[in-house]
Parts: C-alpha cells; structure tokens; sequence
C-alpha cells in the first residue's frame, strides 16, 4: 500500500532522516510536499529526487530561485506562510511537522485540521499552543504520533496499557555537553562548546537548548499535553549515555523503559511505520560494550530552566507559550554573540515575571502572545 507524506522542514536533521527512511522503501510513499526556510537550492534537489508534488520556501524570497530549479519538472513551487498553510491543508496520510520553532505552528494546525496523522517533532508548537492543538485534534478526528525521542519512546511503553494505571513518566535527559561544568564556568560558555552533543547530532537552536536544559523542560510542558496524567506524575532524571529515552512506571510497580541508539530514524520509523514496525539502518544497541547506564537528579542551581518549565505548567494559560518565545530569542541572541550563556535563562525567568497575558483560547491568541513575548525578550537583551 502506498501512502501519501508531506515533510515540514525538510532541509533540517528530522527531514534528512525522514527521507533517509522513505528512499528505503519508496515503494511505499508518495511525497506531496517537502519544505525549507530558505534553502531552495537543496530543496529543489530534494524535491527531484523524492518526484515530490509541491516545494515551498517560508521566505518567499526565496521562491525565484526554487523555481528556476524546478523549472520544467512538473514540480509546483511555492512561498511564504500562506503557501506552507496550504501545502499542510492537502491532507497527506502521514505529515511530518519538523519545522523548528513557533514558525510551525500554524502548518501544523493546517496539517490537523486536515484530519490525518500528525508526526510531531516540531515541541514548540505544541509547548505554545498546547490546549489548542490538542482540543484541534480532538475535533478533527486527527491522530498526533509523538517523534522527539522521550516522547516517542513514552508512547510506546504506554501501547496496550490504561494510561490510568500510570505512577510516573520519566523523561531522560543526557545533560548535554556542559553537565559537569561549574556554575561559574558556564558563565563564558562559547556557541562551540554548547552545540557540541555528546551523543546527538542536531541543529544549533535545540543543541543549545539541550546545553541550558530548555530541551528537558519544553519537553516536560508537551508532555504533559501529549499524556494527561498531571504534571505532578511527570519528572527528569539525567541519564548521561542516552540510551533509555524514558520510562513508564505502573501503579503495580513495573517500569517500562524504551532503549535504543541515538538516532532519530528509531522514533521517525516507529511513527512512520505505526501500529507497525519497519526496518532501520541503525546499529543494534551493544549493551556489553556500553556497559554501564547512570542517572542523577538535575541540578537546577545550574540549569534552572526545567524549574522555569515546571512552574510555567503549573501557571497553565499563557506561561508556556511565553516561556517558548523568550527562549527561541534569547537562544538567537546566544548564537549570535550578543549574550552570555547564562543570560539565556535569566532573560527566560525576567519574561515570565513580567508577561501577564490572558490565556490564548485560539492559534490567533496564541501568536499574540507569542509576539508580545518575544519583544520584551527584545528588549531586555544586553551585550555579553
């Protein structure tokens, strides 16, 4: 049987492992439409070689130059927001929303309302607009397939249980690669040394997440969308070789734990594949070799931001979405040298104190407030 896919953020690690896994069955799929920010170039390469429908570009500035490169093939080529909106509203079987940051929300709601299967690994839209989307899949009839990896392998050590008969959810965290440093040695930490994973290859924003904690702590909010079990039975530990990518624990006391290497084809081909199970290339795990697995509390003196997260959870209405957004610019502001590591998470906790916005009952509210957070994030930016 052939299925019909669309991929949103094509050109980024979850795209390229996405395609990496259909181009080992293409028997089996048909791409709709495949999109980048403004790589048209690579897309337009992609878009050939997966005989994809359509191409879209989030910067219309960009379109020209897809569509001089798809010139002739047949291939539709689009630009800007509205161009993804409509790409997500053409009801691919199986959509995979992988485009970092809030810029996704809005083709993922398209995506949903469109009724089908939702591979999510885009977190910031469902951080952001948790109540929304999940009340949007609700009365779509959509089906939302976890592909972050906590969540994923949540997911499936929950399959043929009542999720009522749930003790605790834990989320792994490898720590990153700053976990041992001391508090005043974060301080000076460069762009080099907080993207550098030890065990993950992934883009700059969610490496630095990763570094600060953010990633463990947007994690946690959509978690507790994903699996309603209450943010008092969700918690982190830090599992340092990232190979148990989380843990259910039942009320008769057994502890179910997903292992596998770390891969993003694992959780891509668990959702790809659902209910069923697909081949992979990835190595089988070498637990011998490995040799020892680890855990420890998280340090929230140094990395406050799963306390930030737990608190914006807590205050519910519009502190996650405020949380998401004074993040992805205080992150941007890292990157670009502007602040210190450090101030990442301060800027976060100084937003949320001083953001007090009615709760968003809609996507429109929901940008609202993702704007206005963003700008006093702006604002209280400092040179490092």
């Amino acid at each position: 049987m052939t299925r019909s896919i669309s991929i949103f953020g094509a050109t980024g690690s979850i795209g390229a492992s996405t395609l990496d896994l259909l181009a080992r069955q293409p028997q089996h799929w048909r791409v709709e439409a495949l999109t980048a920010n403004c790589q048209a170039a690579e897309l337009a390469r992609l878009a050939l070689a997966h005989k994809a429908r359509i191409a879209v570009v989030a910067d219309e500035r960009c379109l020209p130059e897809l569509r001089e490169a798809l010139s002739g093939s047949g291939i539709e080529a689009g630009g800007g927001a509205a161009a993804l909106v409509e790409a997500a509203s053409r009801g691919a079987d199986l959509t995979v929303a992988a485009i970092v940051g809030c810029a996704g929300l809005a083709p993922t709601m398209a995506a949903i309302r469109a009724g089908g299967t939702v591979a999510l690994a885009n977190k910031e839209a469902l951080v952001s607009a948790g109540e929304v989307m999940i009340t949007a899949v609700r009365r779509h009839g959509a089906t939302l397939l976890p592909v972050d990896s906590e969540h994923n392998a949540i997911f499936q050590c929950l399959a043929g249980n009542d999720i009522a008969d749930v003790r605790w959810i834990t989320l792994t965290a490898s720590g990153g690669p700053l976990r041992e440093w001391p508090l005043e040695r974060l301080q000076s930490a460069t762009v080099a040394e907080a993207v550098a994973h030890p065990n993950w290859s992934m883009g700059a924003k969610i490496s630095v997440d990763s570094a600060t904690m953010f990633n463990k702590g947007l994690e946690f909010i959509e978690a507790h969308h994903l699996f309603p079990v209450g943010h008092e039975r969700l918690r982190i530990v830090v599992h340092p070789q990232s190979v148990i990518h989380s843990m259910v624990e039942y009320r008769d006391g057994s502890t179910l734990a997903q292992l596998g290497p770390a891969d993003m084809r694992v959780p891509i081909a668990s959702a790809l594949a659902w209910p069923a199970r697909m081949d992979t290339p990835c190595a089988p795990l070498d637990l011998p070799a490995i040799g020892q697995l680890t855990f420890q509390a998280p340090d929230e003196v140094r990395f406050p931001a799963t306390k930030l997260a737990r608190e914006a959870v807590a205050a519910g209405g519009a502190a996650p979405a405020v949380l998401n957004a004074a993040n992805e610019v205080a992150v941007a502001a890292f990157l670009a040298g502007q602040i210190r590591f450090t101030q990442i998470t301060q800027i976060v906790a100084q937003v949320l104190e001083t953001c007090d916005l009615p709760p968003p009952a809609s996507l429109d509210d929901v940008l609202v407030v993702d704007a206005e957070a963003r700008h006093r994030a702006a604002d209280m930016l400092e040179p490092a």
